[in-house]
């Protein structure tokens, strides 16, 4: 199977913020020029640019981002390589950039060499939360998977879209003779690893492979980045995929109403679904600048009307930087990203905002960067 891949939005290259309506024509519907605005009373300061790369997952966000700071921090600007988390961590790492993009935090071998990288801690801070779709292309066909089924699927056990363990689960929809082919991550991805943790954590027995940024379902045909894998669905009837919701929304693919303990009849992924799950996010390390969320509680609701597969975007950062000027921007940029006005632009593109109460810890560890 020949997939075109595609690299939408800005494609797999540098995202720069000198044209702030540089992805307005783009189908992924992200950097619209209405969405960068101004803010007052930003403390701008340090290097001109900022290099920044990693989770694909985010870069619609970043868009909105680097605009708005661009906006706000006269002359400065944030170029943003959307390549994947695993390529984010390892060039943050490596002293390539001044900081990384990851849909994972931190691992513990990752973890000593970016302290090595930055003479001192890395910490993880979730400045962009968002939902995982279960995509796929069915023309005019609703359908509710459990996790079970979807580890069936994503390992190649349900193969057929009209198998009976799919048709208990959606009663009174008629669903096609059709074969199912998946569509994964090819790449190193955060996407992936998240996912993955949620079969693990949720599908029991039915999925047998063990997380990680790499897809270890066996079966299907990889494609390169969110971009790739929801342009393969949209372009073949028949698959599914795992991607970022909001391109999803851009291809105006089917979404699966993943169905829960406390759904049975599933729960359609939008804006208050998804926020009724990350308010109830609690940390690995609470009395820690490290902001690792624990997604565990995610993935299991206990509560009804919570979408379970919610994923927090990382920004990988020094707590303190051998360059002051590289702090200074860095500080400037995320407190940007995550001031409440430009978050309150994320949901039009697939984006949870930052609840308040959280967002008072991401500013305190920002702020503490030196």
């Amino acid at each position: 199977m020949d997939f075109k891949r595609t690299g939408a939005l800005l494609g797999l290259a540098a995202l720069t913020t000198v044209g702030l309506a540089a992805c307005s024509d783009d189908n992924t519907g992200g950097g619209d020029e209405t969405a960068a605005q101004a803010l007052p009373g930003v403390e701008c300061g340090g290097k001109a640019t900022l290099n920044a790369s990693g989770a694909s997952s985010q870069n619609n966000a970043m868009t909105i981002f680097a605009n708005s700071y661009a906006l706000s921090c006269d002359g400065h600007t944030l170029d943003y390589n959307s390549n994947g988390s695993g390529s984010g961590v390892k060039e943050f790492i490596g002293g390539q950039t001044d900081f990384g993009g990851s849909d994972s935090p931190l691992k513990d071998d990752e973890y000593l060499a970016a302290e090595e990288r930055c003479e001192g801690p890395a910490w993880n801070l979730p400045a962009v939360f968002g939902p995982i779709a279960i995509a796929y292309n069915l023309d005019g066909v609703d359908v509710a998977l459990s996790a079970e089924n979807l580890a069936r699927i994503f390992q190649g056990e349900i193969t057929n879209w009209n198998d009976p363990a799919i048709a208990s689960e959606n009663e009174g929809v008629e669903l096609p003779d059709q074969e199912i082919t998946v569509i994964f991550r090819s790449d190193e991805s955060g996407t992936t690893d998240n996912f993955q943790k949620y079969l693990e954590a949720a599908a029991g027995d039915a999925w047998s492979h063990e997380a990680g940024k790499t897809f270890n379902g066996g079966v299907g045909e990889g494609a390169r980045g969110n971009e790739g894998v929801s342009a393969a669905v949209a372009q073949t009837p028949g698959t599914i995929t795992y991607t970022e919701w909001s391109y999803a929304k851009s291809q105006d693919l089917g979404m699966v109403k993943v169905i829960t303990p406390a759904d049975a009849e599933g729960v359609e992924l939008n804006a208050e679904t998804a926020g009724t799950t990350i308010d109830s996010a609690k940390l690995l390390h609470e009395d820690s600048h490290d902001l690792v969320i624990d997604t565990s509680s995610f993935y299991v609701p206990e509560v009804g009307g919570a979408y379970p597969i919610i994923m927090p975007t990382y920004e990988i950062v020094c707590s303190h930087y051998s360059d002051p000027e590289t702090a200074l921007a860095v500080k400037s940029f995320l407190n940007v990203a995550v001031n409440e006005e430009v978050q309150g632009q994320l949901e039009a593109e697939g984006y949870i905002p930052i609840p308040d109460a959280f967002r008072g810890k991401l500013t305190d560890a920002i702020n503490s960067i030196t």
